[in-house]
């Protein structure tokens, strides 16, 4: 099962790093809207394979596609918050933007439990498809860079650019040539940032946490607390709203300390050191034996993790203008190796030892080696420009 649940992220981290320079080369608007569209449509093949046999080659092959199709969307949406969002708003829309993933498994759990005790799993599948397709379509029609949408004026605009929002992030395809930059290749120059290296450090730690929930705790639940399946899936929503909660409040926190400081590390630092040490408790859940308690902790737990997971904003707030849909792309690769680690690790370890206590203590410590990262390695955190890499001026600095 830990293979199984990791091969998702096999393919999403091969190609986030591609799907950055995509990003980069043809905008946003254009690199989301095909991401989704193939997404929806893998999915709603996942749904259909029981019609010609061989399921279970088939899944784990559409499984894999599914990583590929959506490695676009973190760096694409990098880009969306350095455009539209000044620094001092940056963290409430990282926060928006991550709060998503916890919305999805708070609403669409029990529903999908719903579907599948109600229909069979394949239709769990075919609505999600078929969801994704109206999304992608509500993305094209509105989506516009601020210097080119409708109904924007000229204050507004303004107000963005004294803000430090990018407002004119073009695709790279849509630039001179002489202004282009082969990001692909100068993916390199990136780990020669000690502030990027930390970052990297701490988003594979908060991903590992992330990969916890979404692939082995609905099981936890049952195989170690005695939750049958509709259970488990509504139980699962608990934590899950907590790290709504504690996604949404971090950006509103940690925009609210950028105002009161003026200091752009203390106003992310703050919530994310405090968010992924909050995210380690979930080793108590070791020393309780009541259920309810077990949730009451995995719910502070997973509400850490979502008032520390404010990765992309530190991005959108540092990465190099000309690569910004490439460091996201980097980062959430490096961050989403966890996918591929953590699954396949507590697979061992449940083997091993037959229980899930070891487990806890792997995914937990991981919170632990995040704050250690922002306390110790991140340093400073401000803008980053290619010339600050390459000790050359960059031609669109």
């Amino acid at each position: 099962m830990g293979y199984l649940f990791s091969i998702f992220s096999w393919a999403y981290v091969i190609f986030l790093i591609p799907s950055g320079w995509l990003a980069d080369r043809f905008g946003s608007k254009k690199t989301m809207a095909l991401a989704i569209c193939v997404w929806s449509a893998f999915t709603v093949c996942m749904g259909l394979v029981h019609y010609v046999g061989m399921i279970v080659p088939l899944l784990l092959a559409l499984r894999f596609l599914l990583g590929v199709a959506e490695a676009p969307v973190g760096p694409a949406s990098t880009r969306v918050i350095a455009s539209w969002f000044p620094s001092a708003e940056r963290g409430m829309a990282g926060a928006i933007f991550n709060s998503a993933q916890y919305i999805s498994l708070a609403f669409f759990t029990p529903f999908m439990g719903w579907l599948c005790y109600a229909f069979g799993w394949q239709y769990v599948f075919i609505v999600m498809g078929i969801v994704g397709f109206g999304i992608a379509a509500i993305w094209w029609k509105n989506y516009y860079l601020p210097v080119s949408h409708p109904k924007m004026n000229s204050e507004e605009l303004d107000y963005l650019r004294k803000g430090e929002a990018l407002v004119d992030l073009e695709a790279q395809a849509s630039l001179p040539k002489e202004k282009r930059r082969s990001s692909l290749a100068e993916v390199g120059l990136l780990f020669k940032s000690r502030m990027l290296l930390g970052m990297f450090i701490s988003q594979y730690c908060v991903s590992a946490v992330t990969w916890f929930y979404v692939t082995w705790f609905p099981i936890y639940l049952v195989k170690e607390r005695g939750f049958d399946i509709l259970q488990a899936g509504l139980v699962a929503s608990i934590p899950a709203l907590c790290g709504l909660i504690g996604a949404v409040s971090s950006g509103f926190f940690s925009d609210y300390l950028l105002r009161r400081t003026k200091s752009l590390s203390i106003a992310r630092k703050t919530p994310i050191i405090t968010g992924v040490l909050l995210s380690s408790t979930m080793m108590l859940c070791n020393y309780v034996d009541t259920q309810w308690l077990v949730i009451a902790v995995m719910s502070l737990a997973f509400f850490g993790k979502g008032f520390g997971n404010l990765g992309f904003s530190v991005v959108a707030d540092t990465a190099p203008r000309e690569m910004i849909g490439m460091t996201g792309g980097v980062f959430n690769a490096l961050g989403n190796t966890a996918g591929i680690v953590t699954p396949v690790v507590i697979g061992y370890l449940l083997h091993a030892s037959g229980s899930f206590n070891s487990a806890l203590i792997y995914v937990g410590a991981h919170g632990l080696i995040a704050a250690f990262s922002y306390l110790v390695i991140v340093g400073r955190i401000q803008r980053l420009h290619l010339s600050d890499l390459t000790g050359k001026p960059s031609s669109t600095h």
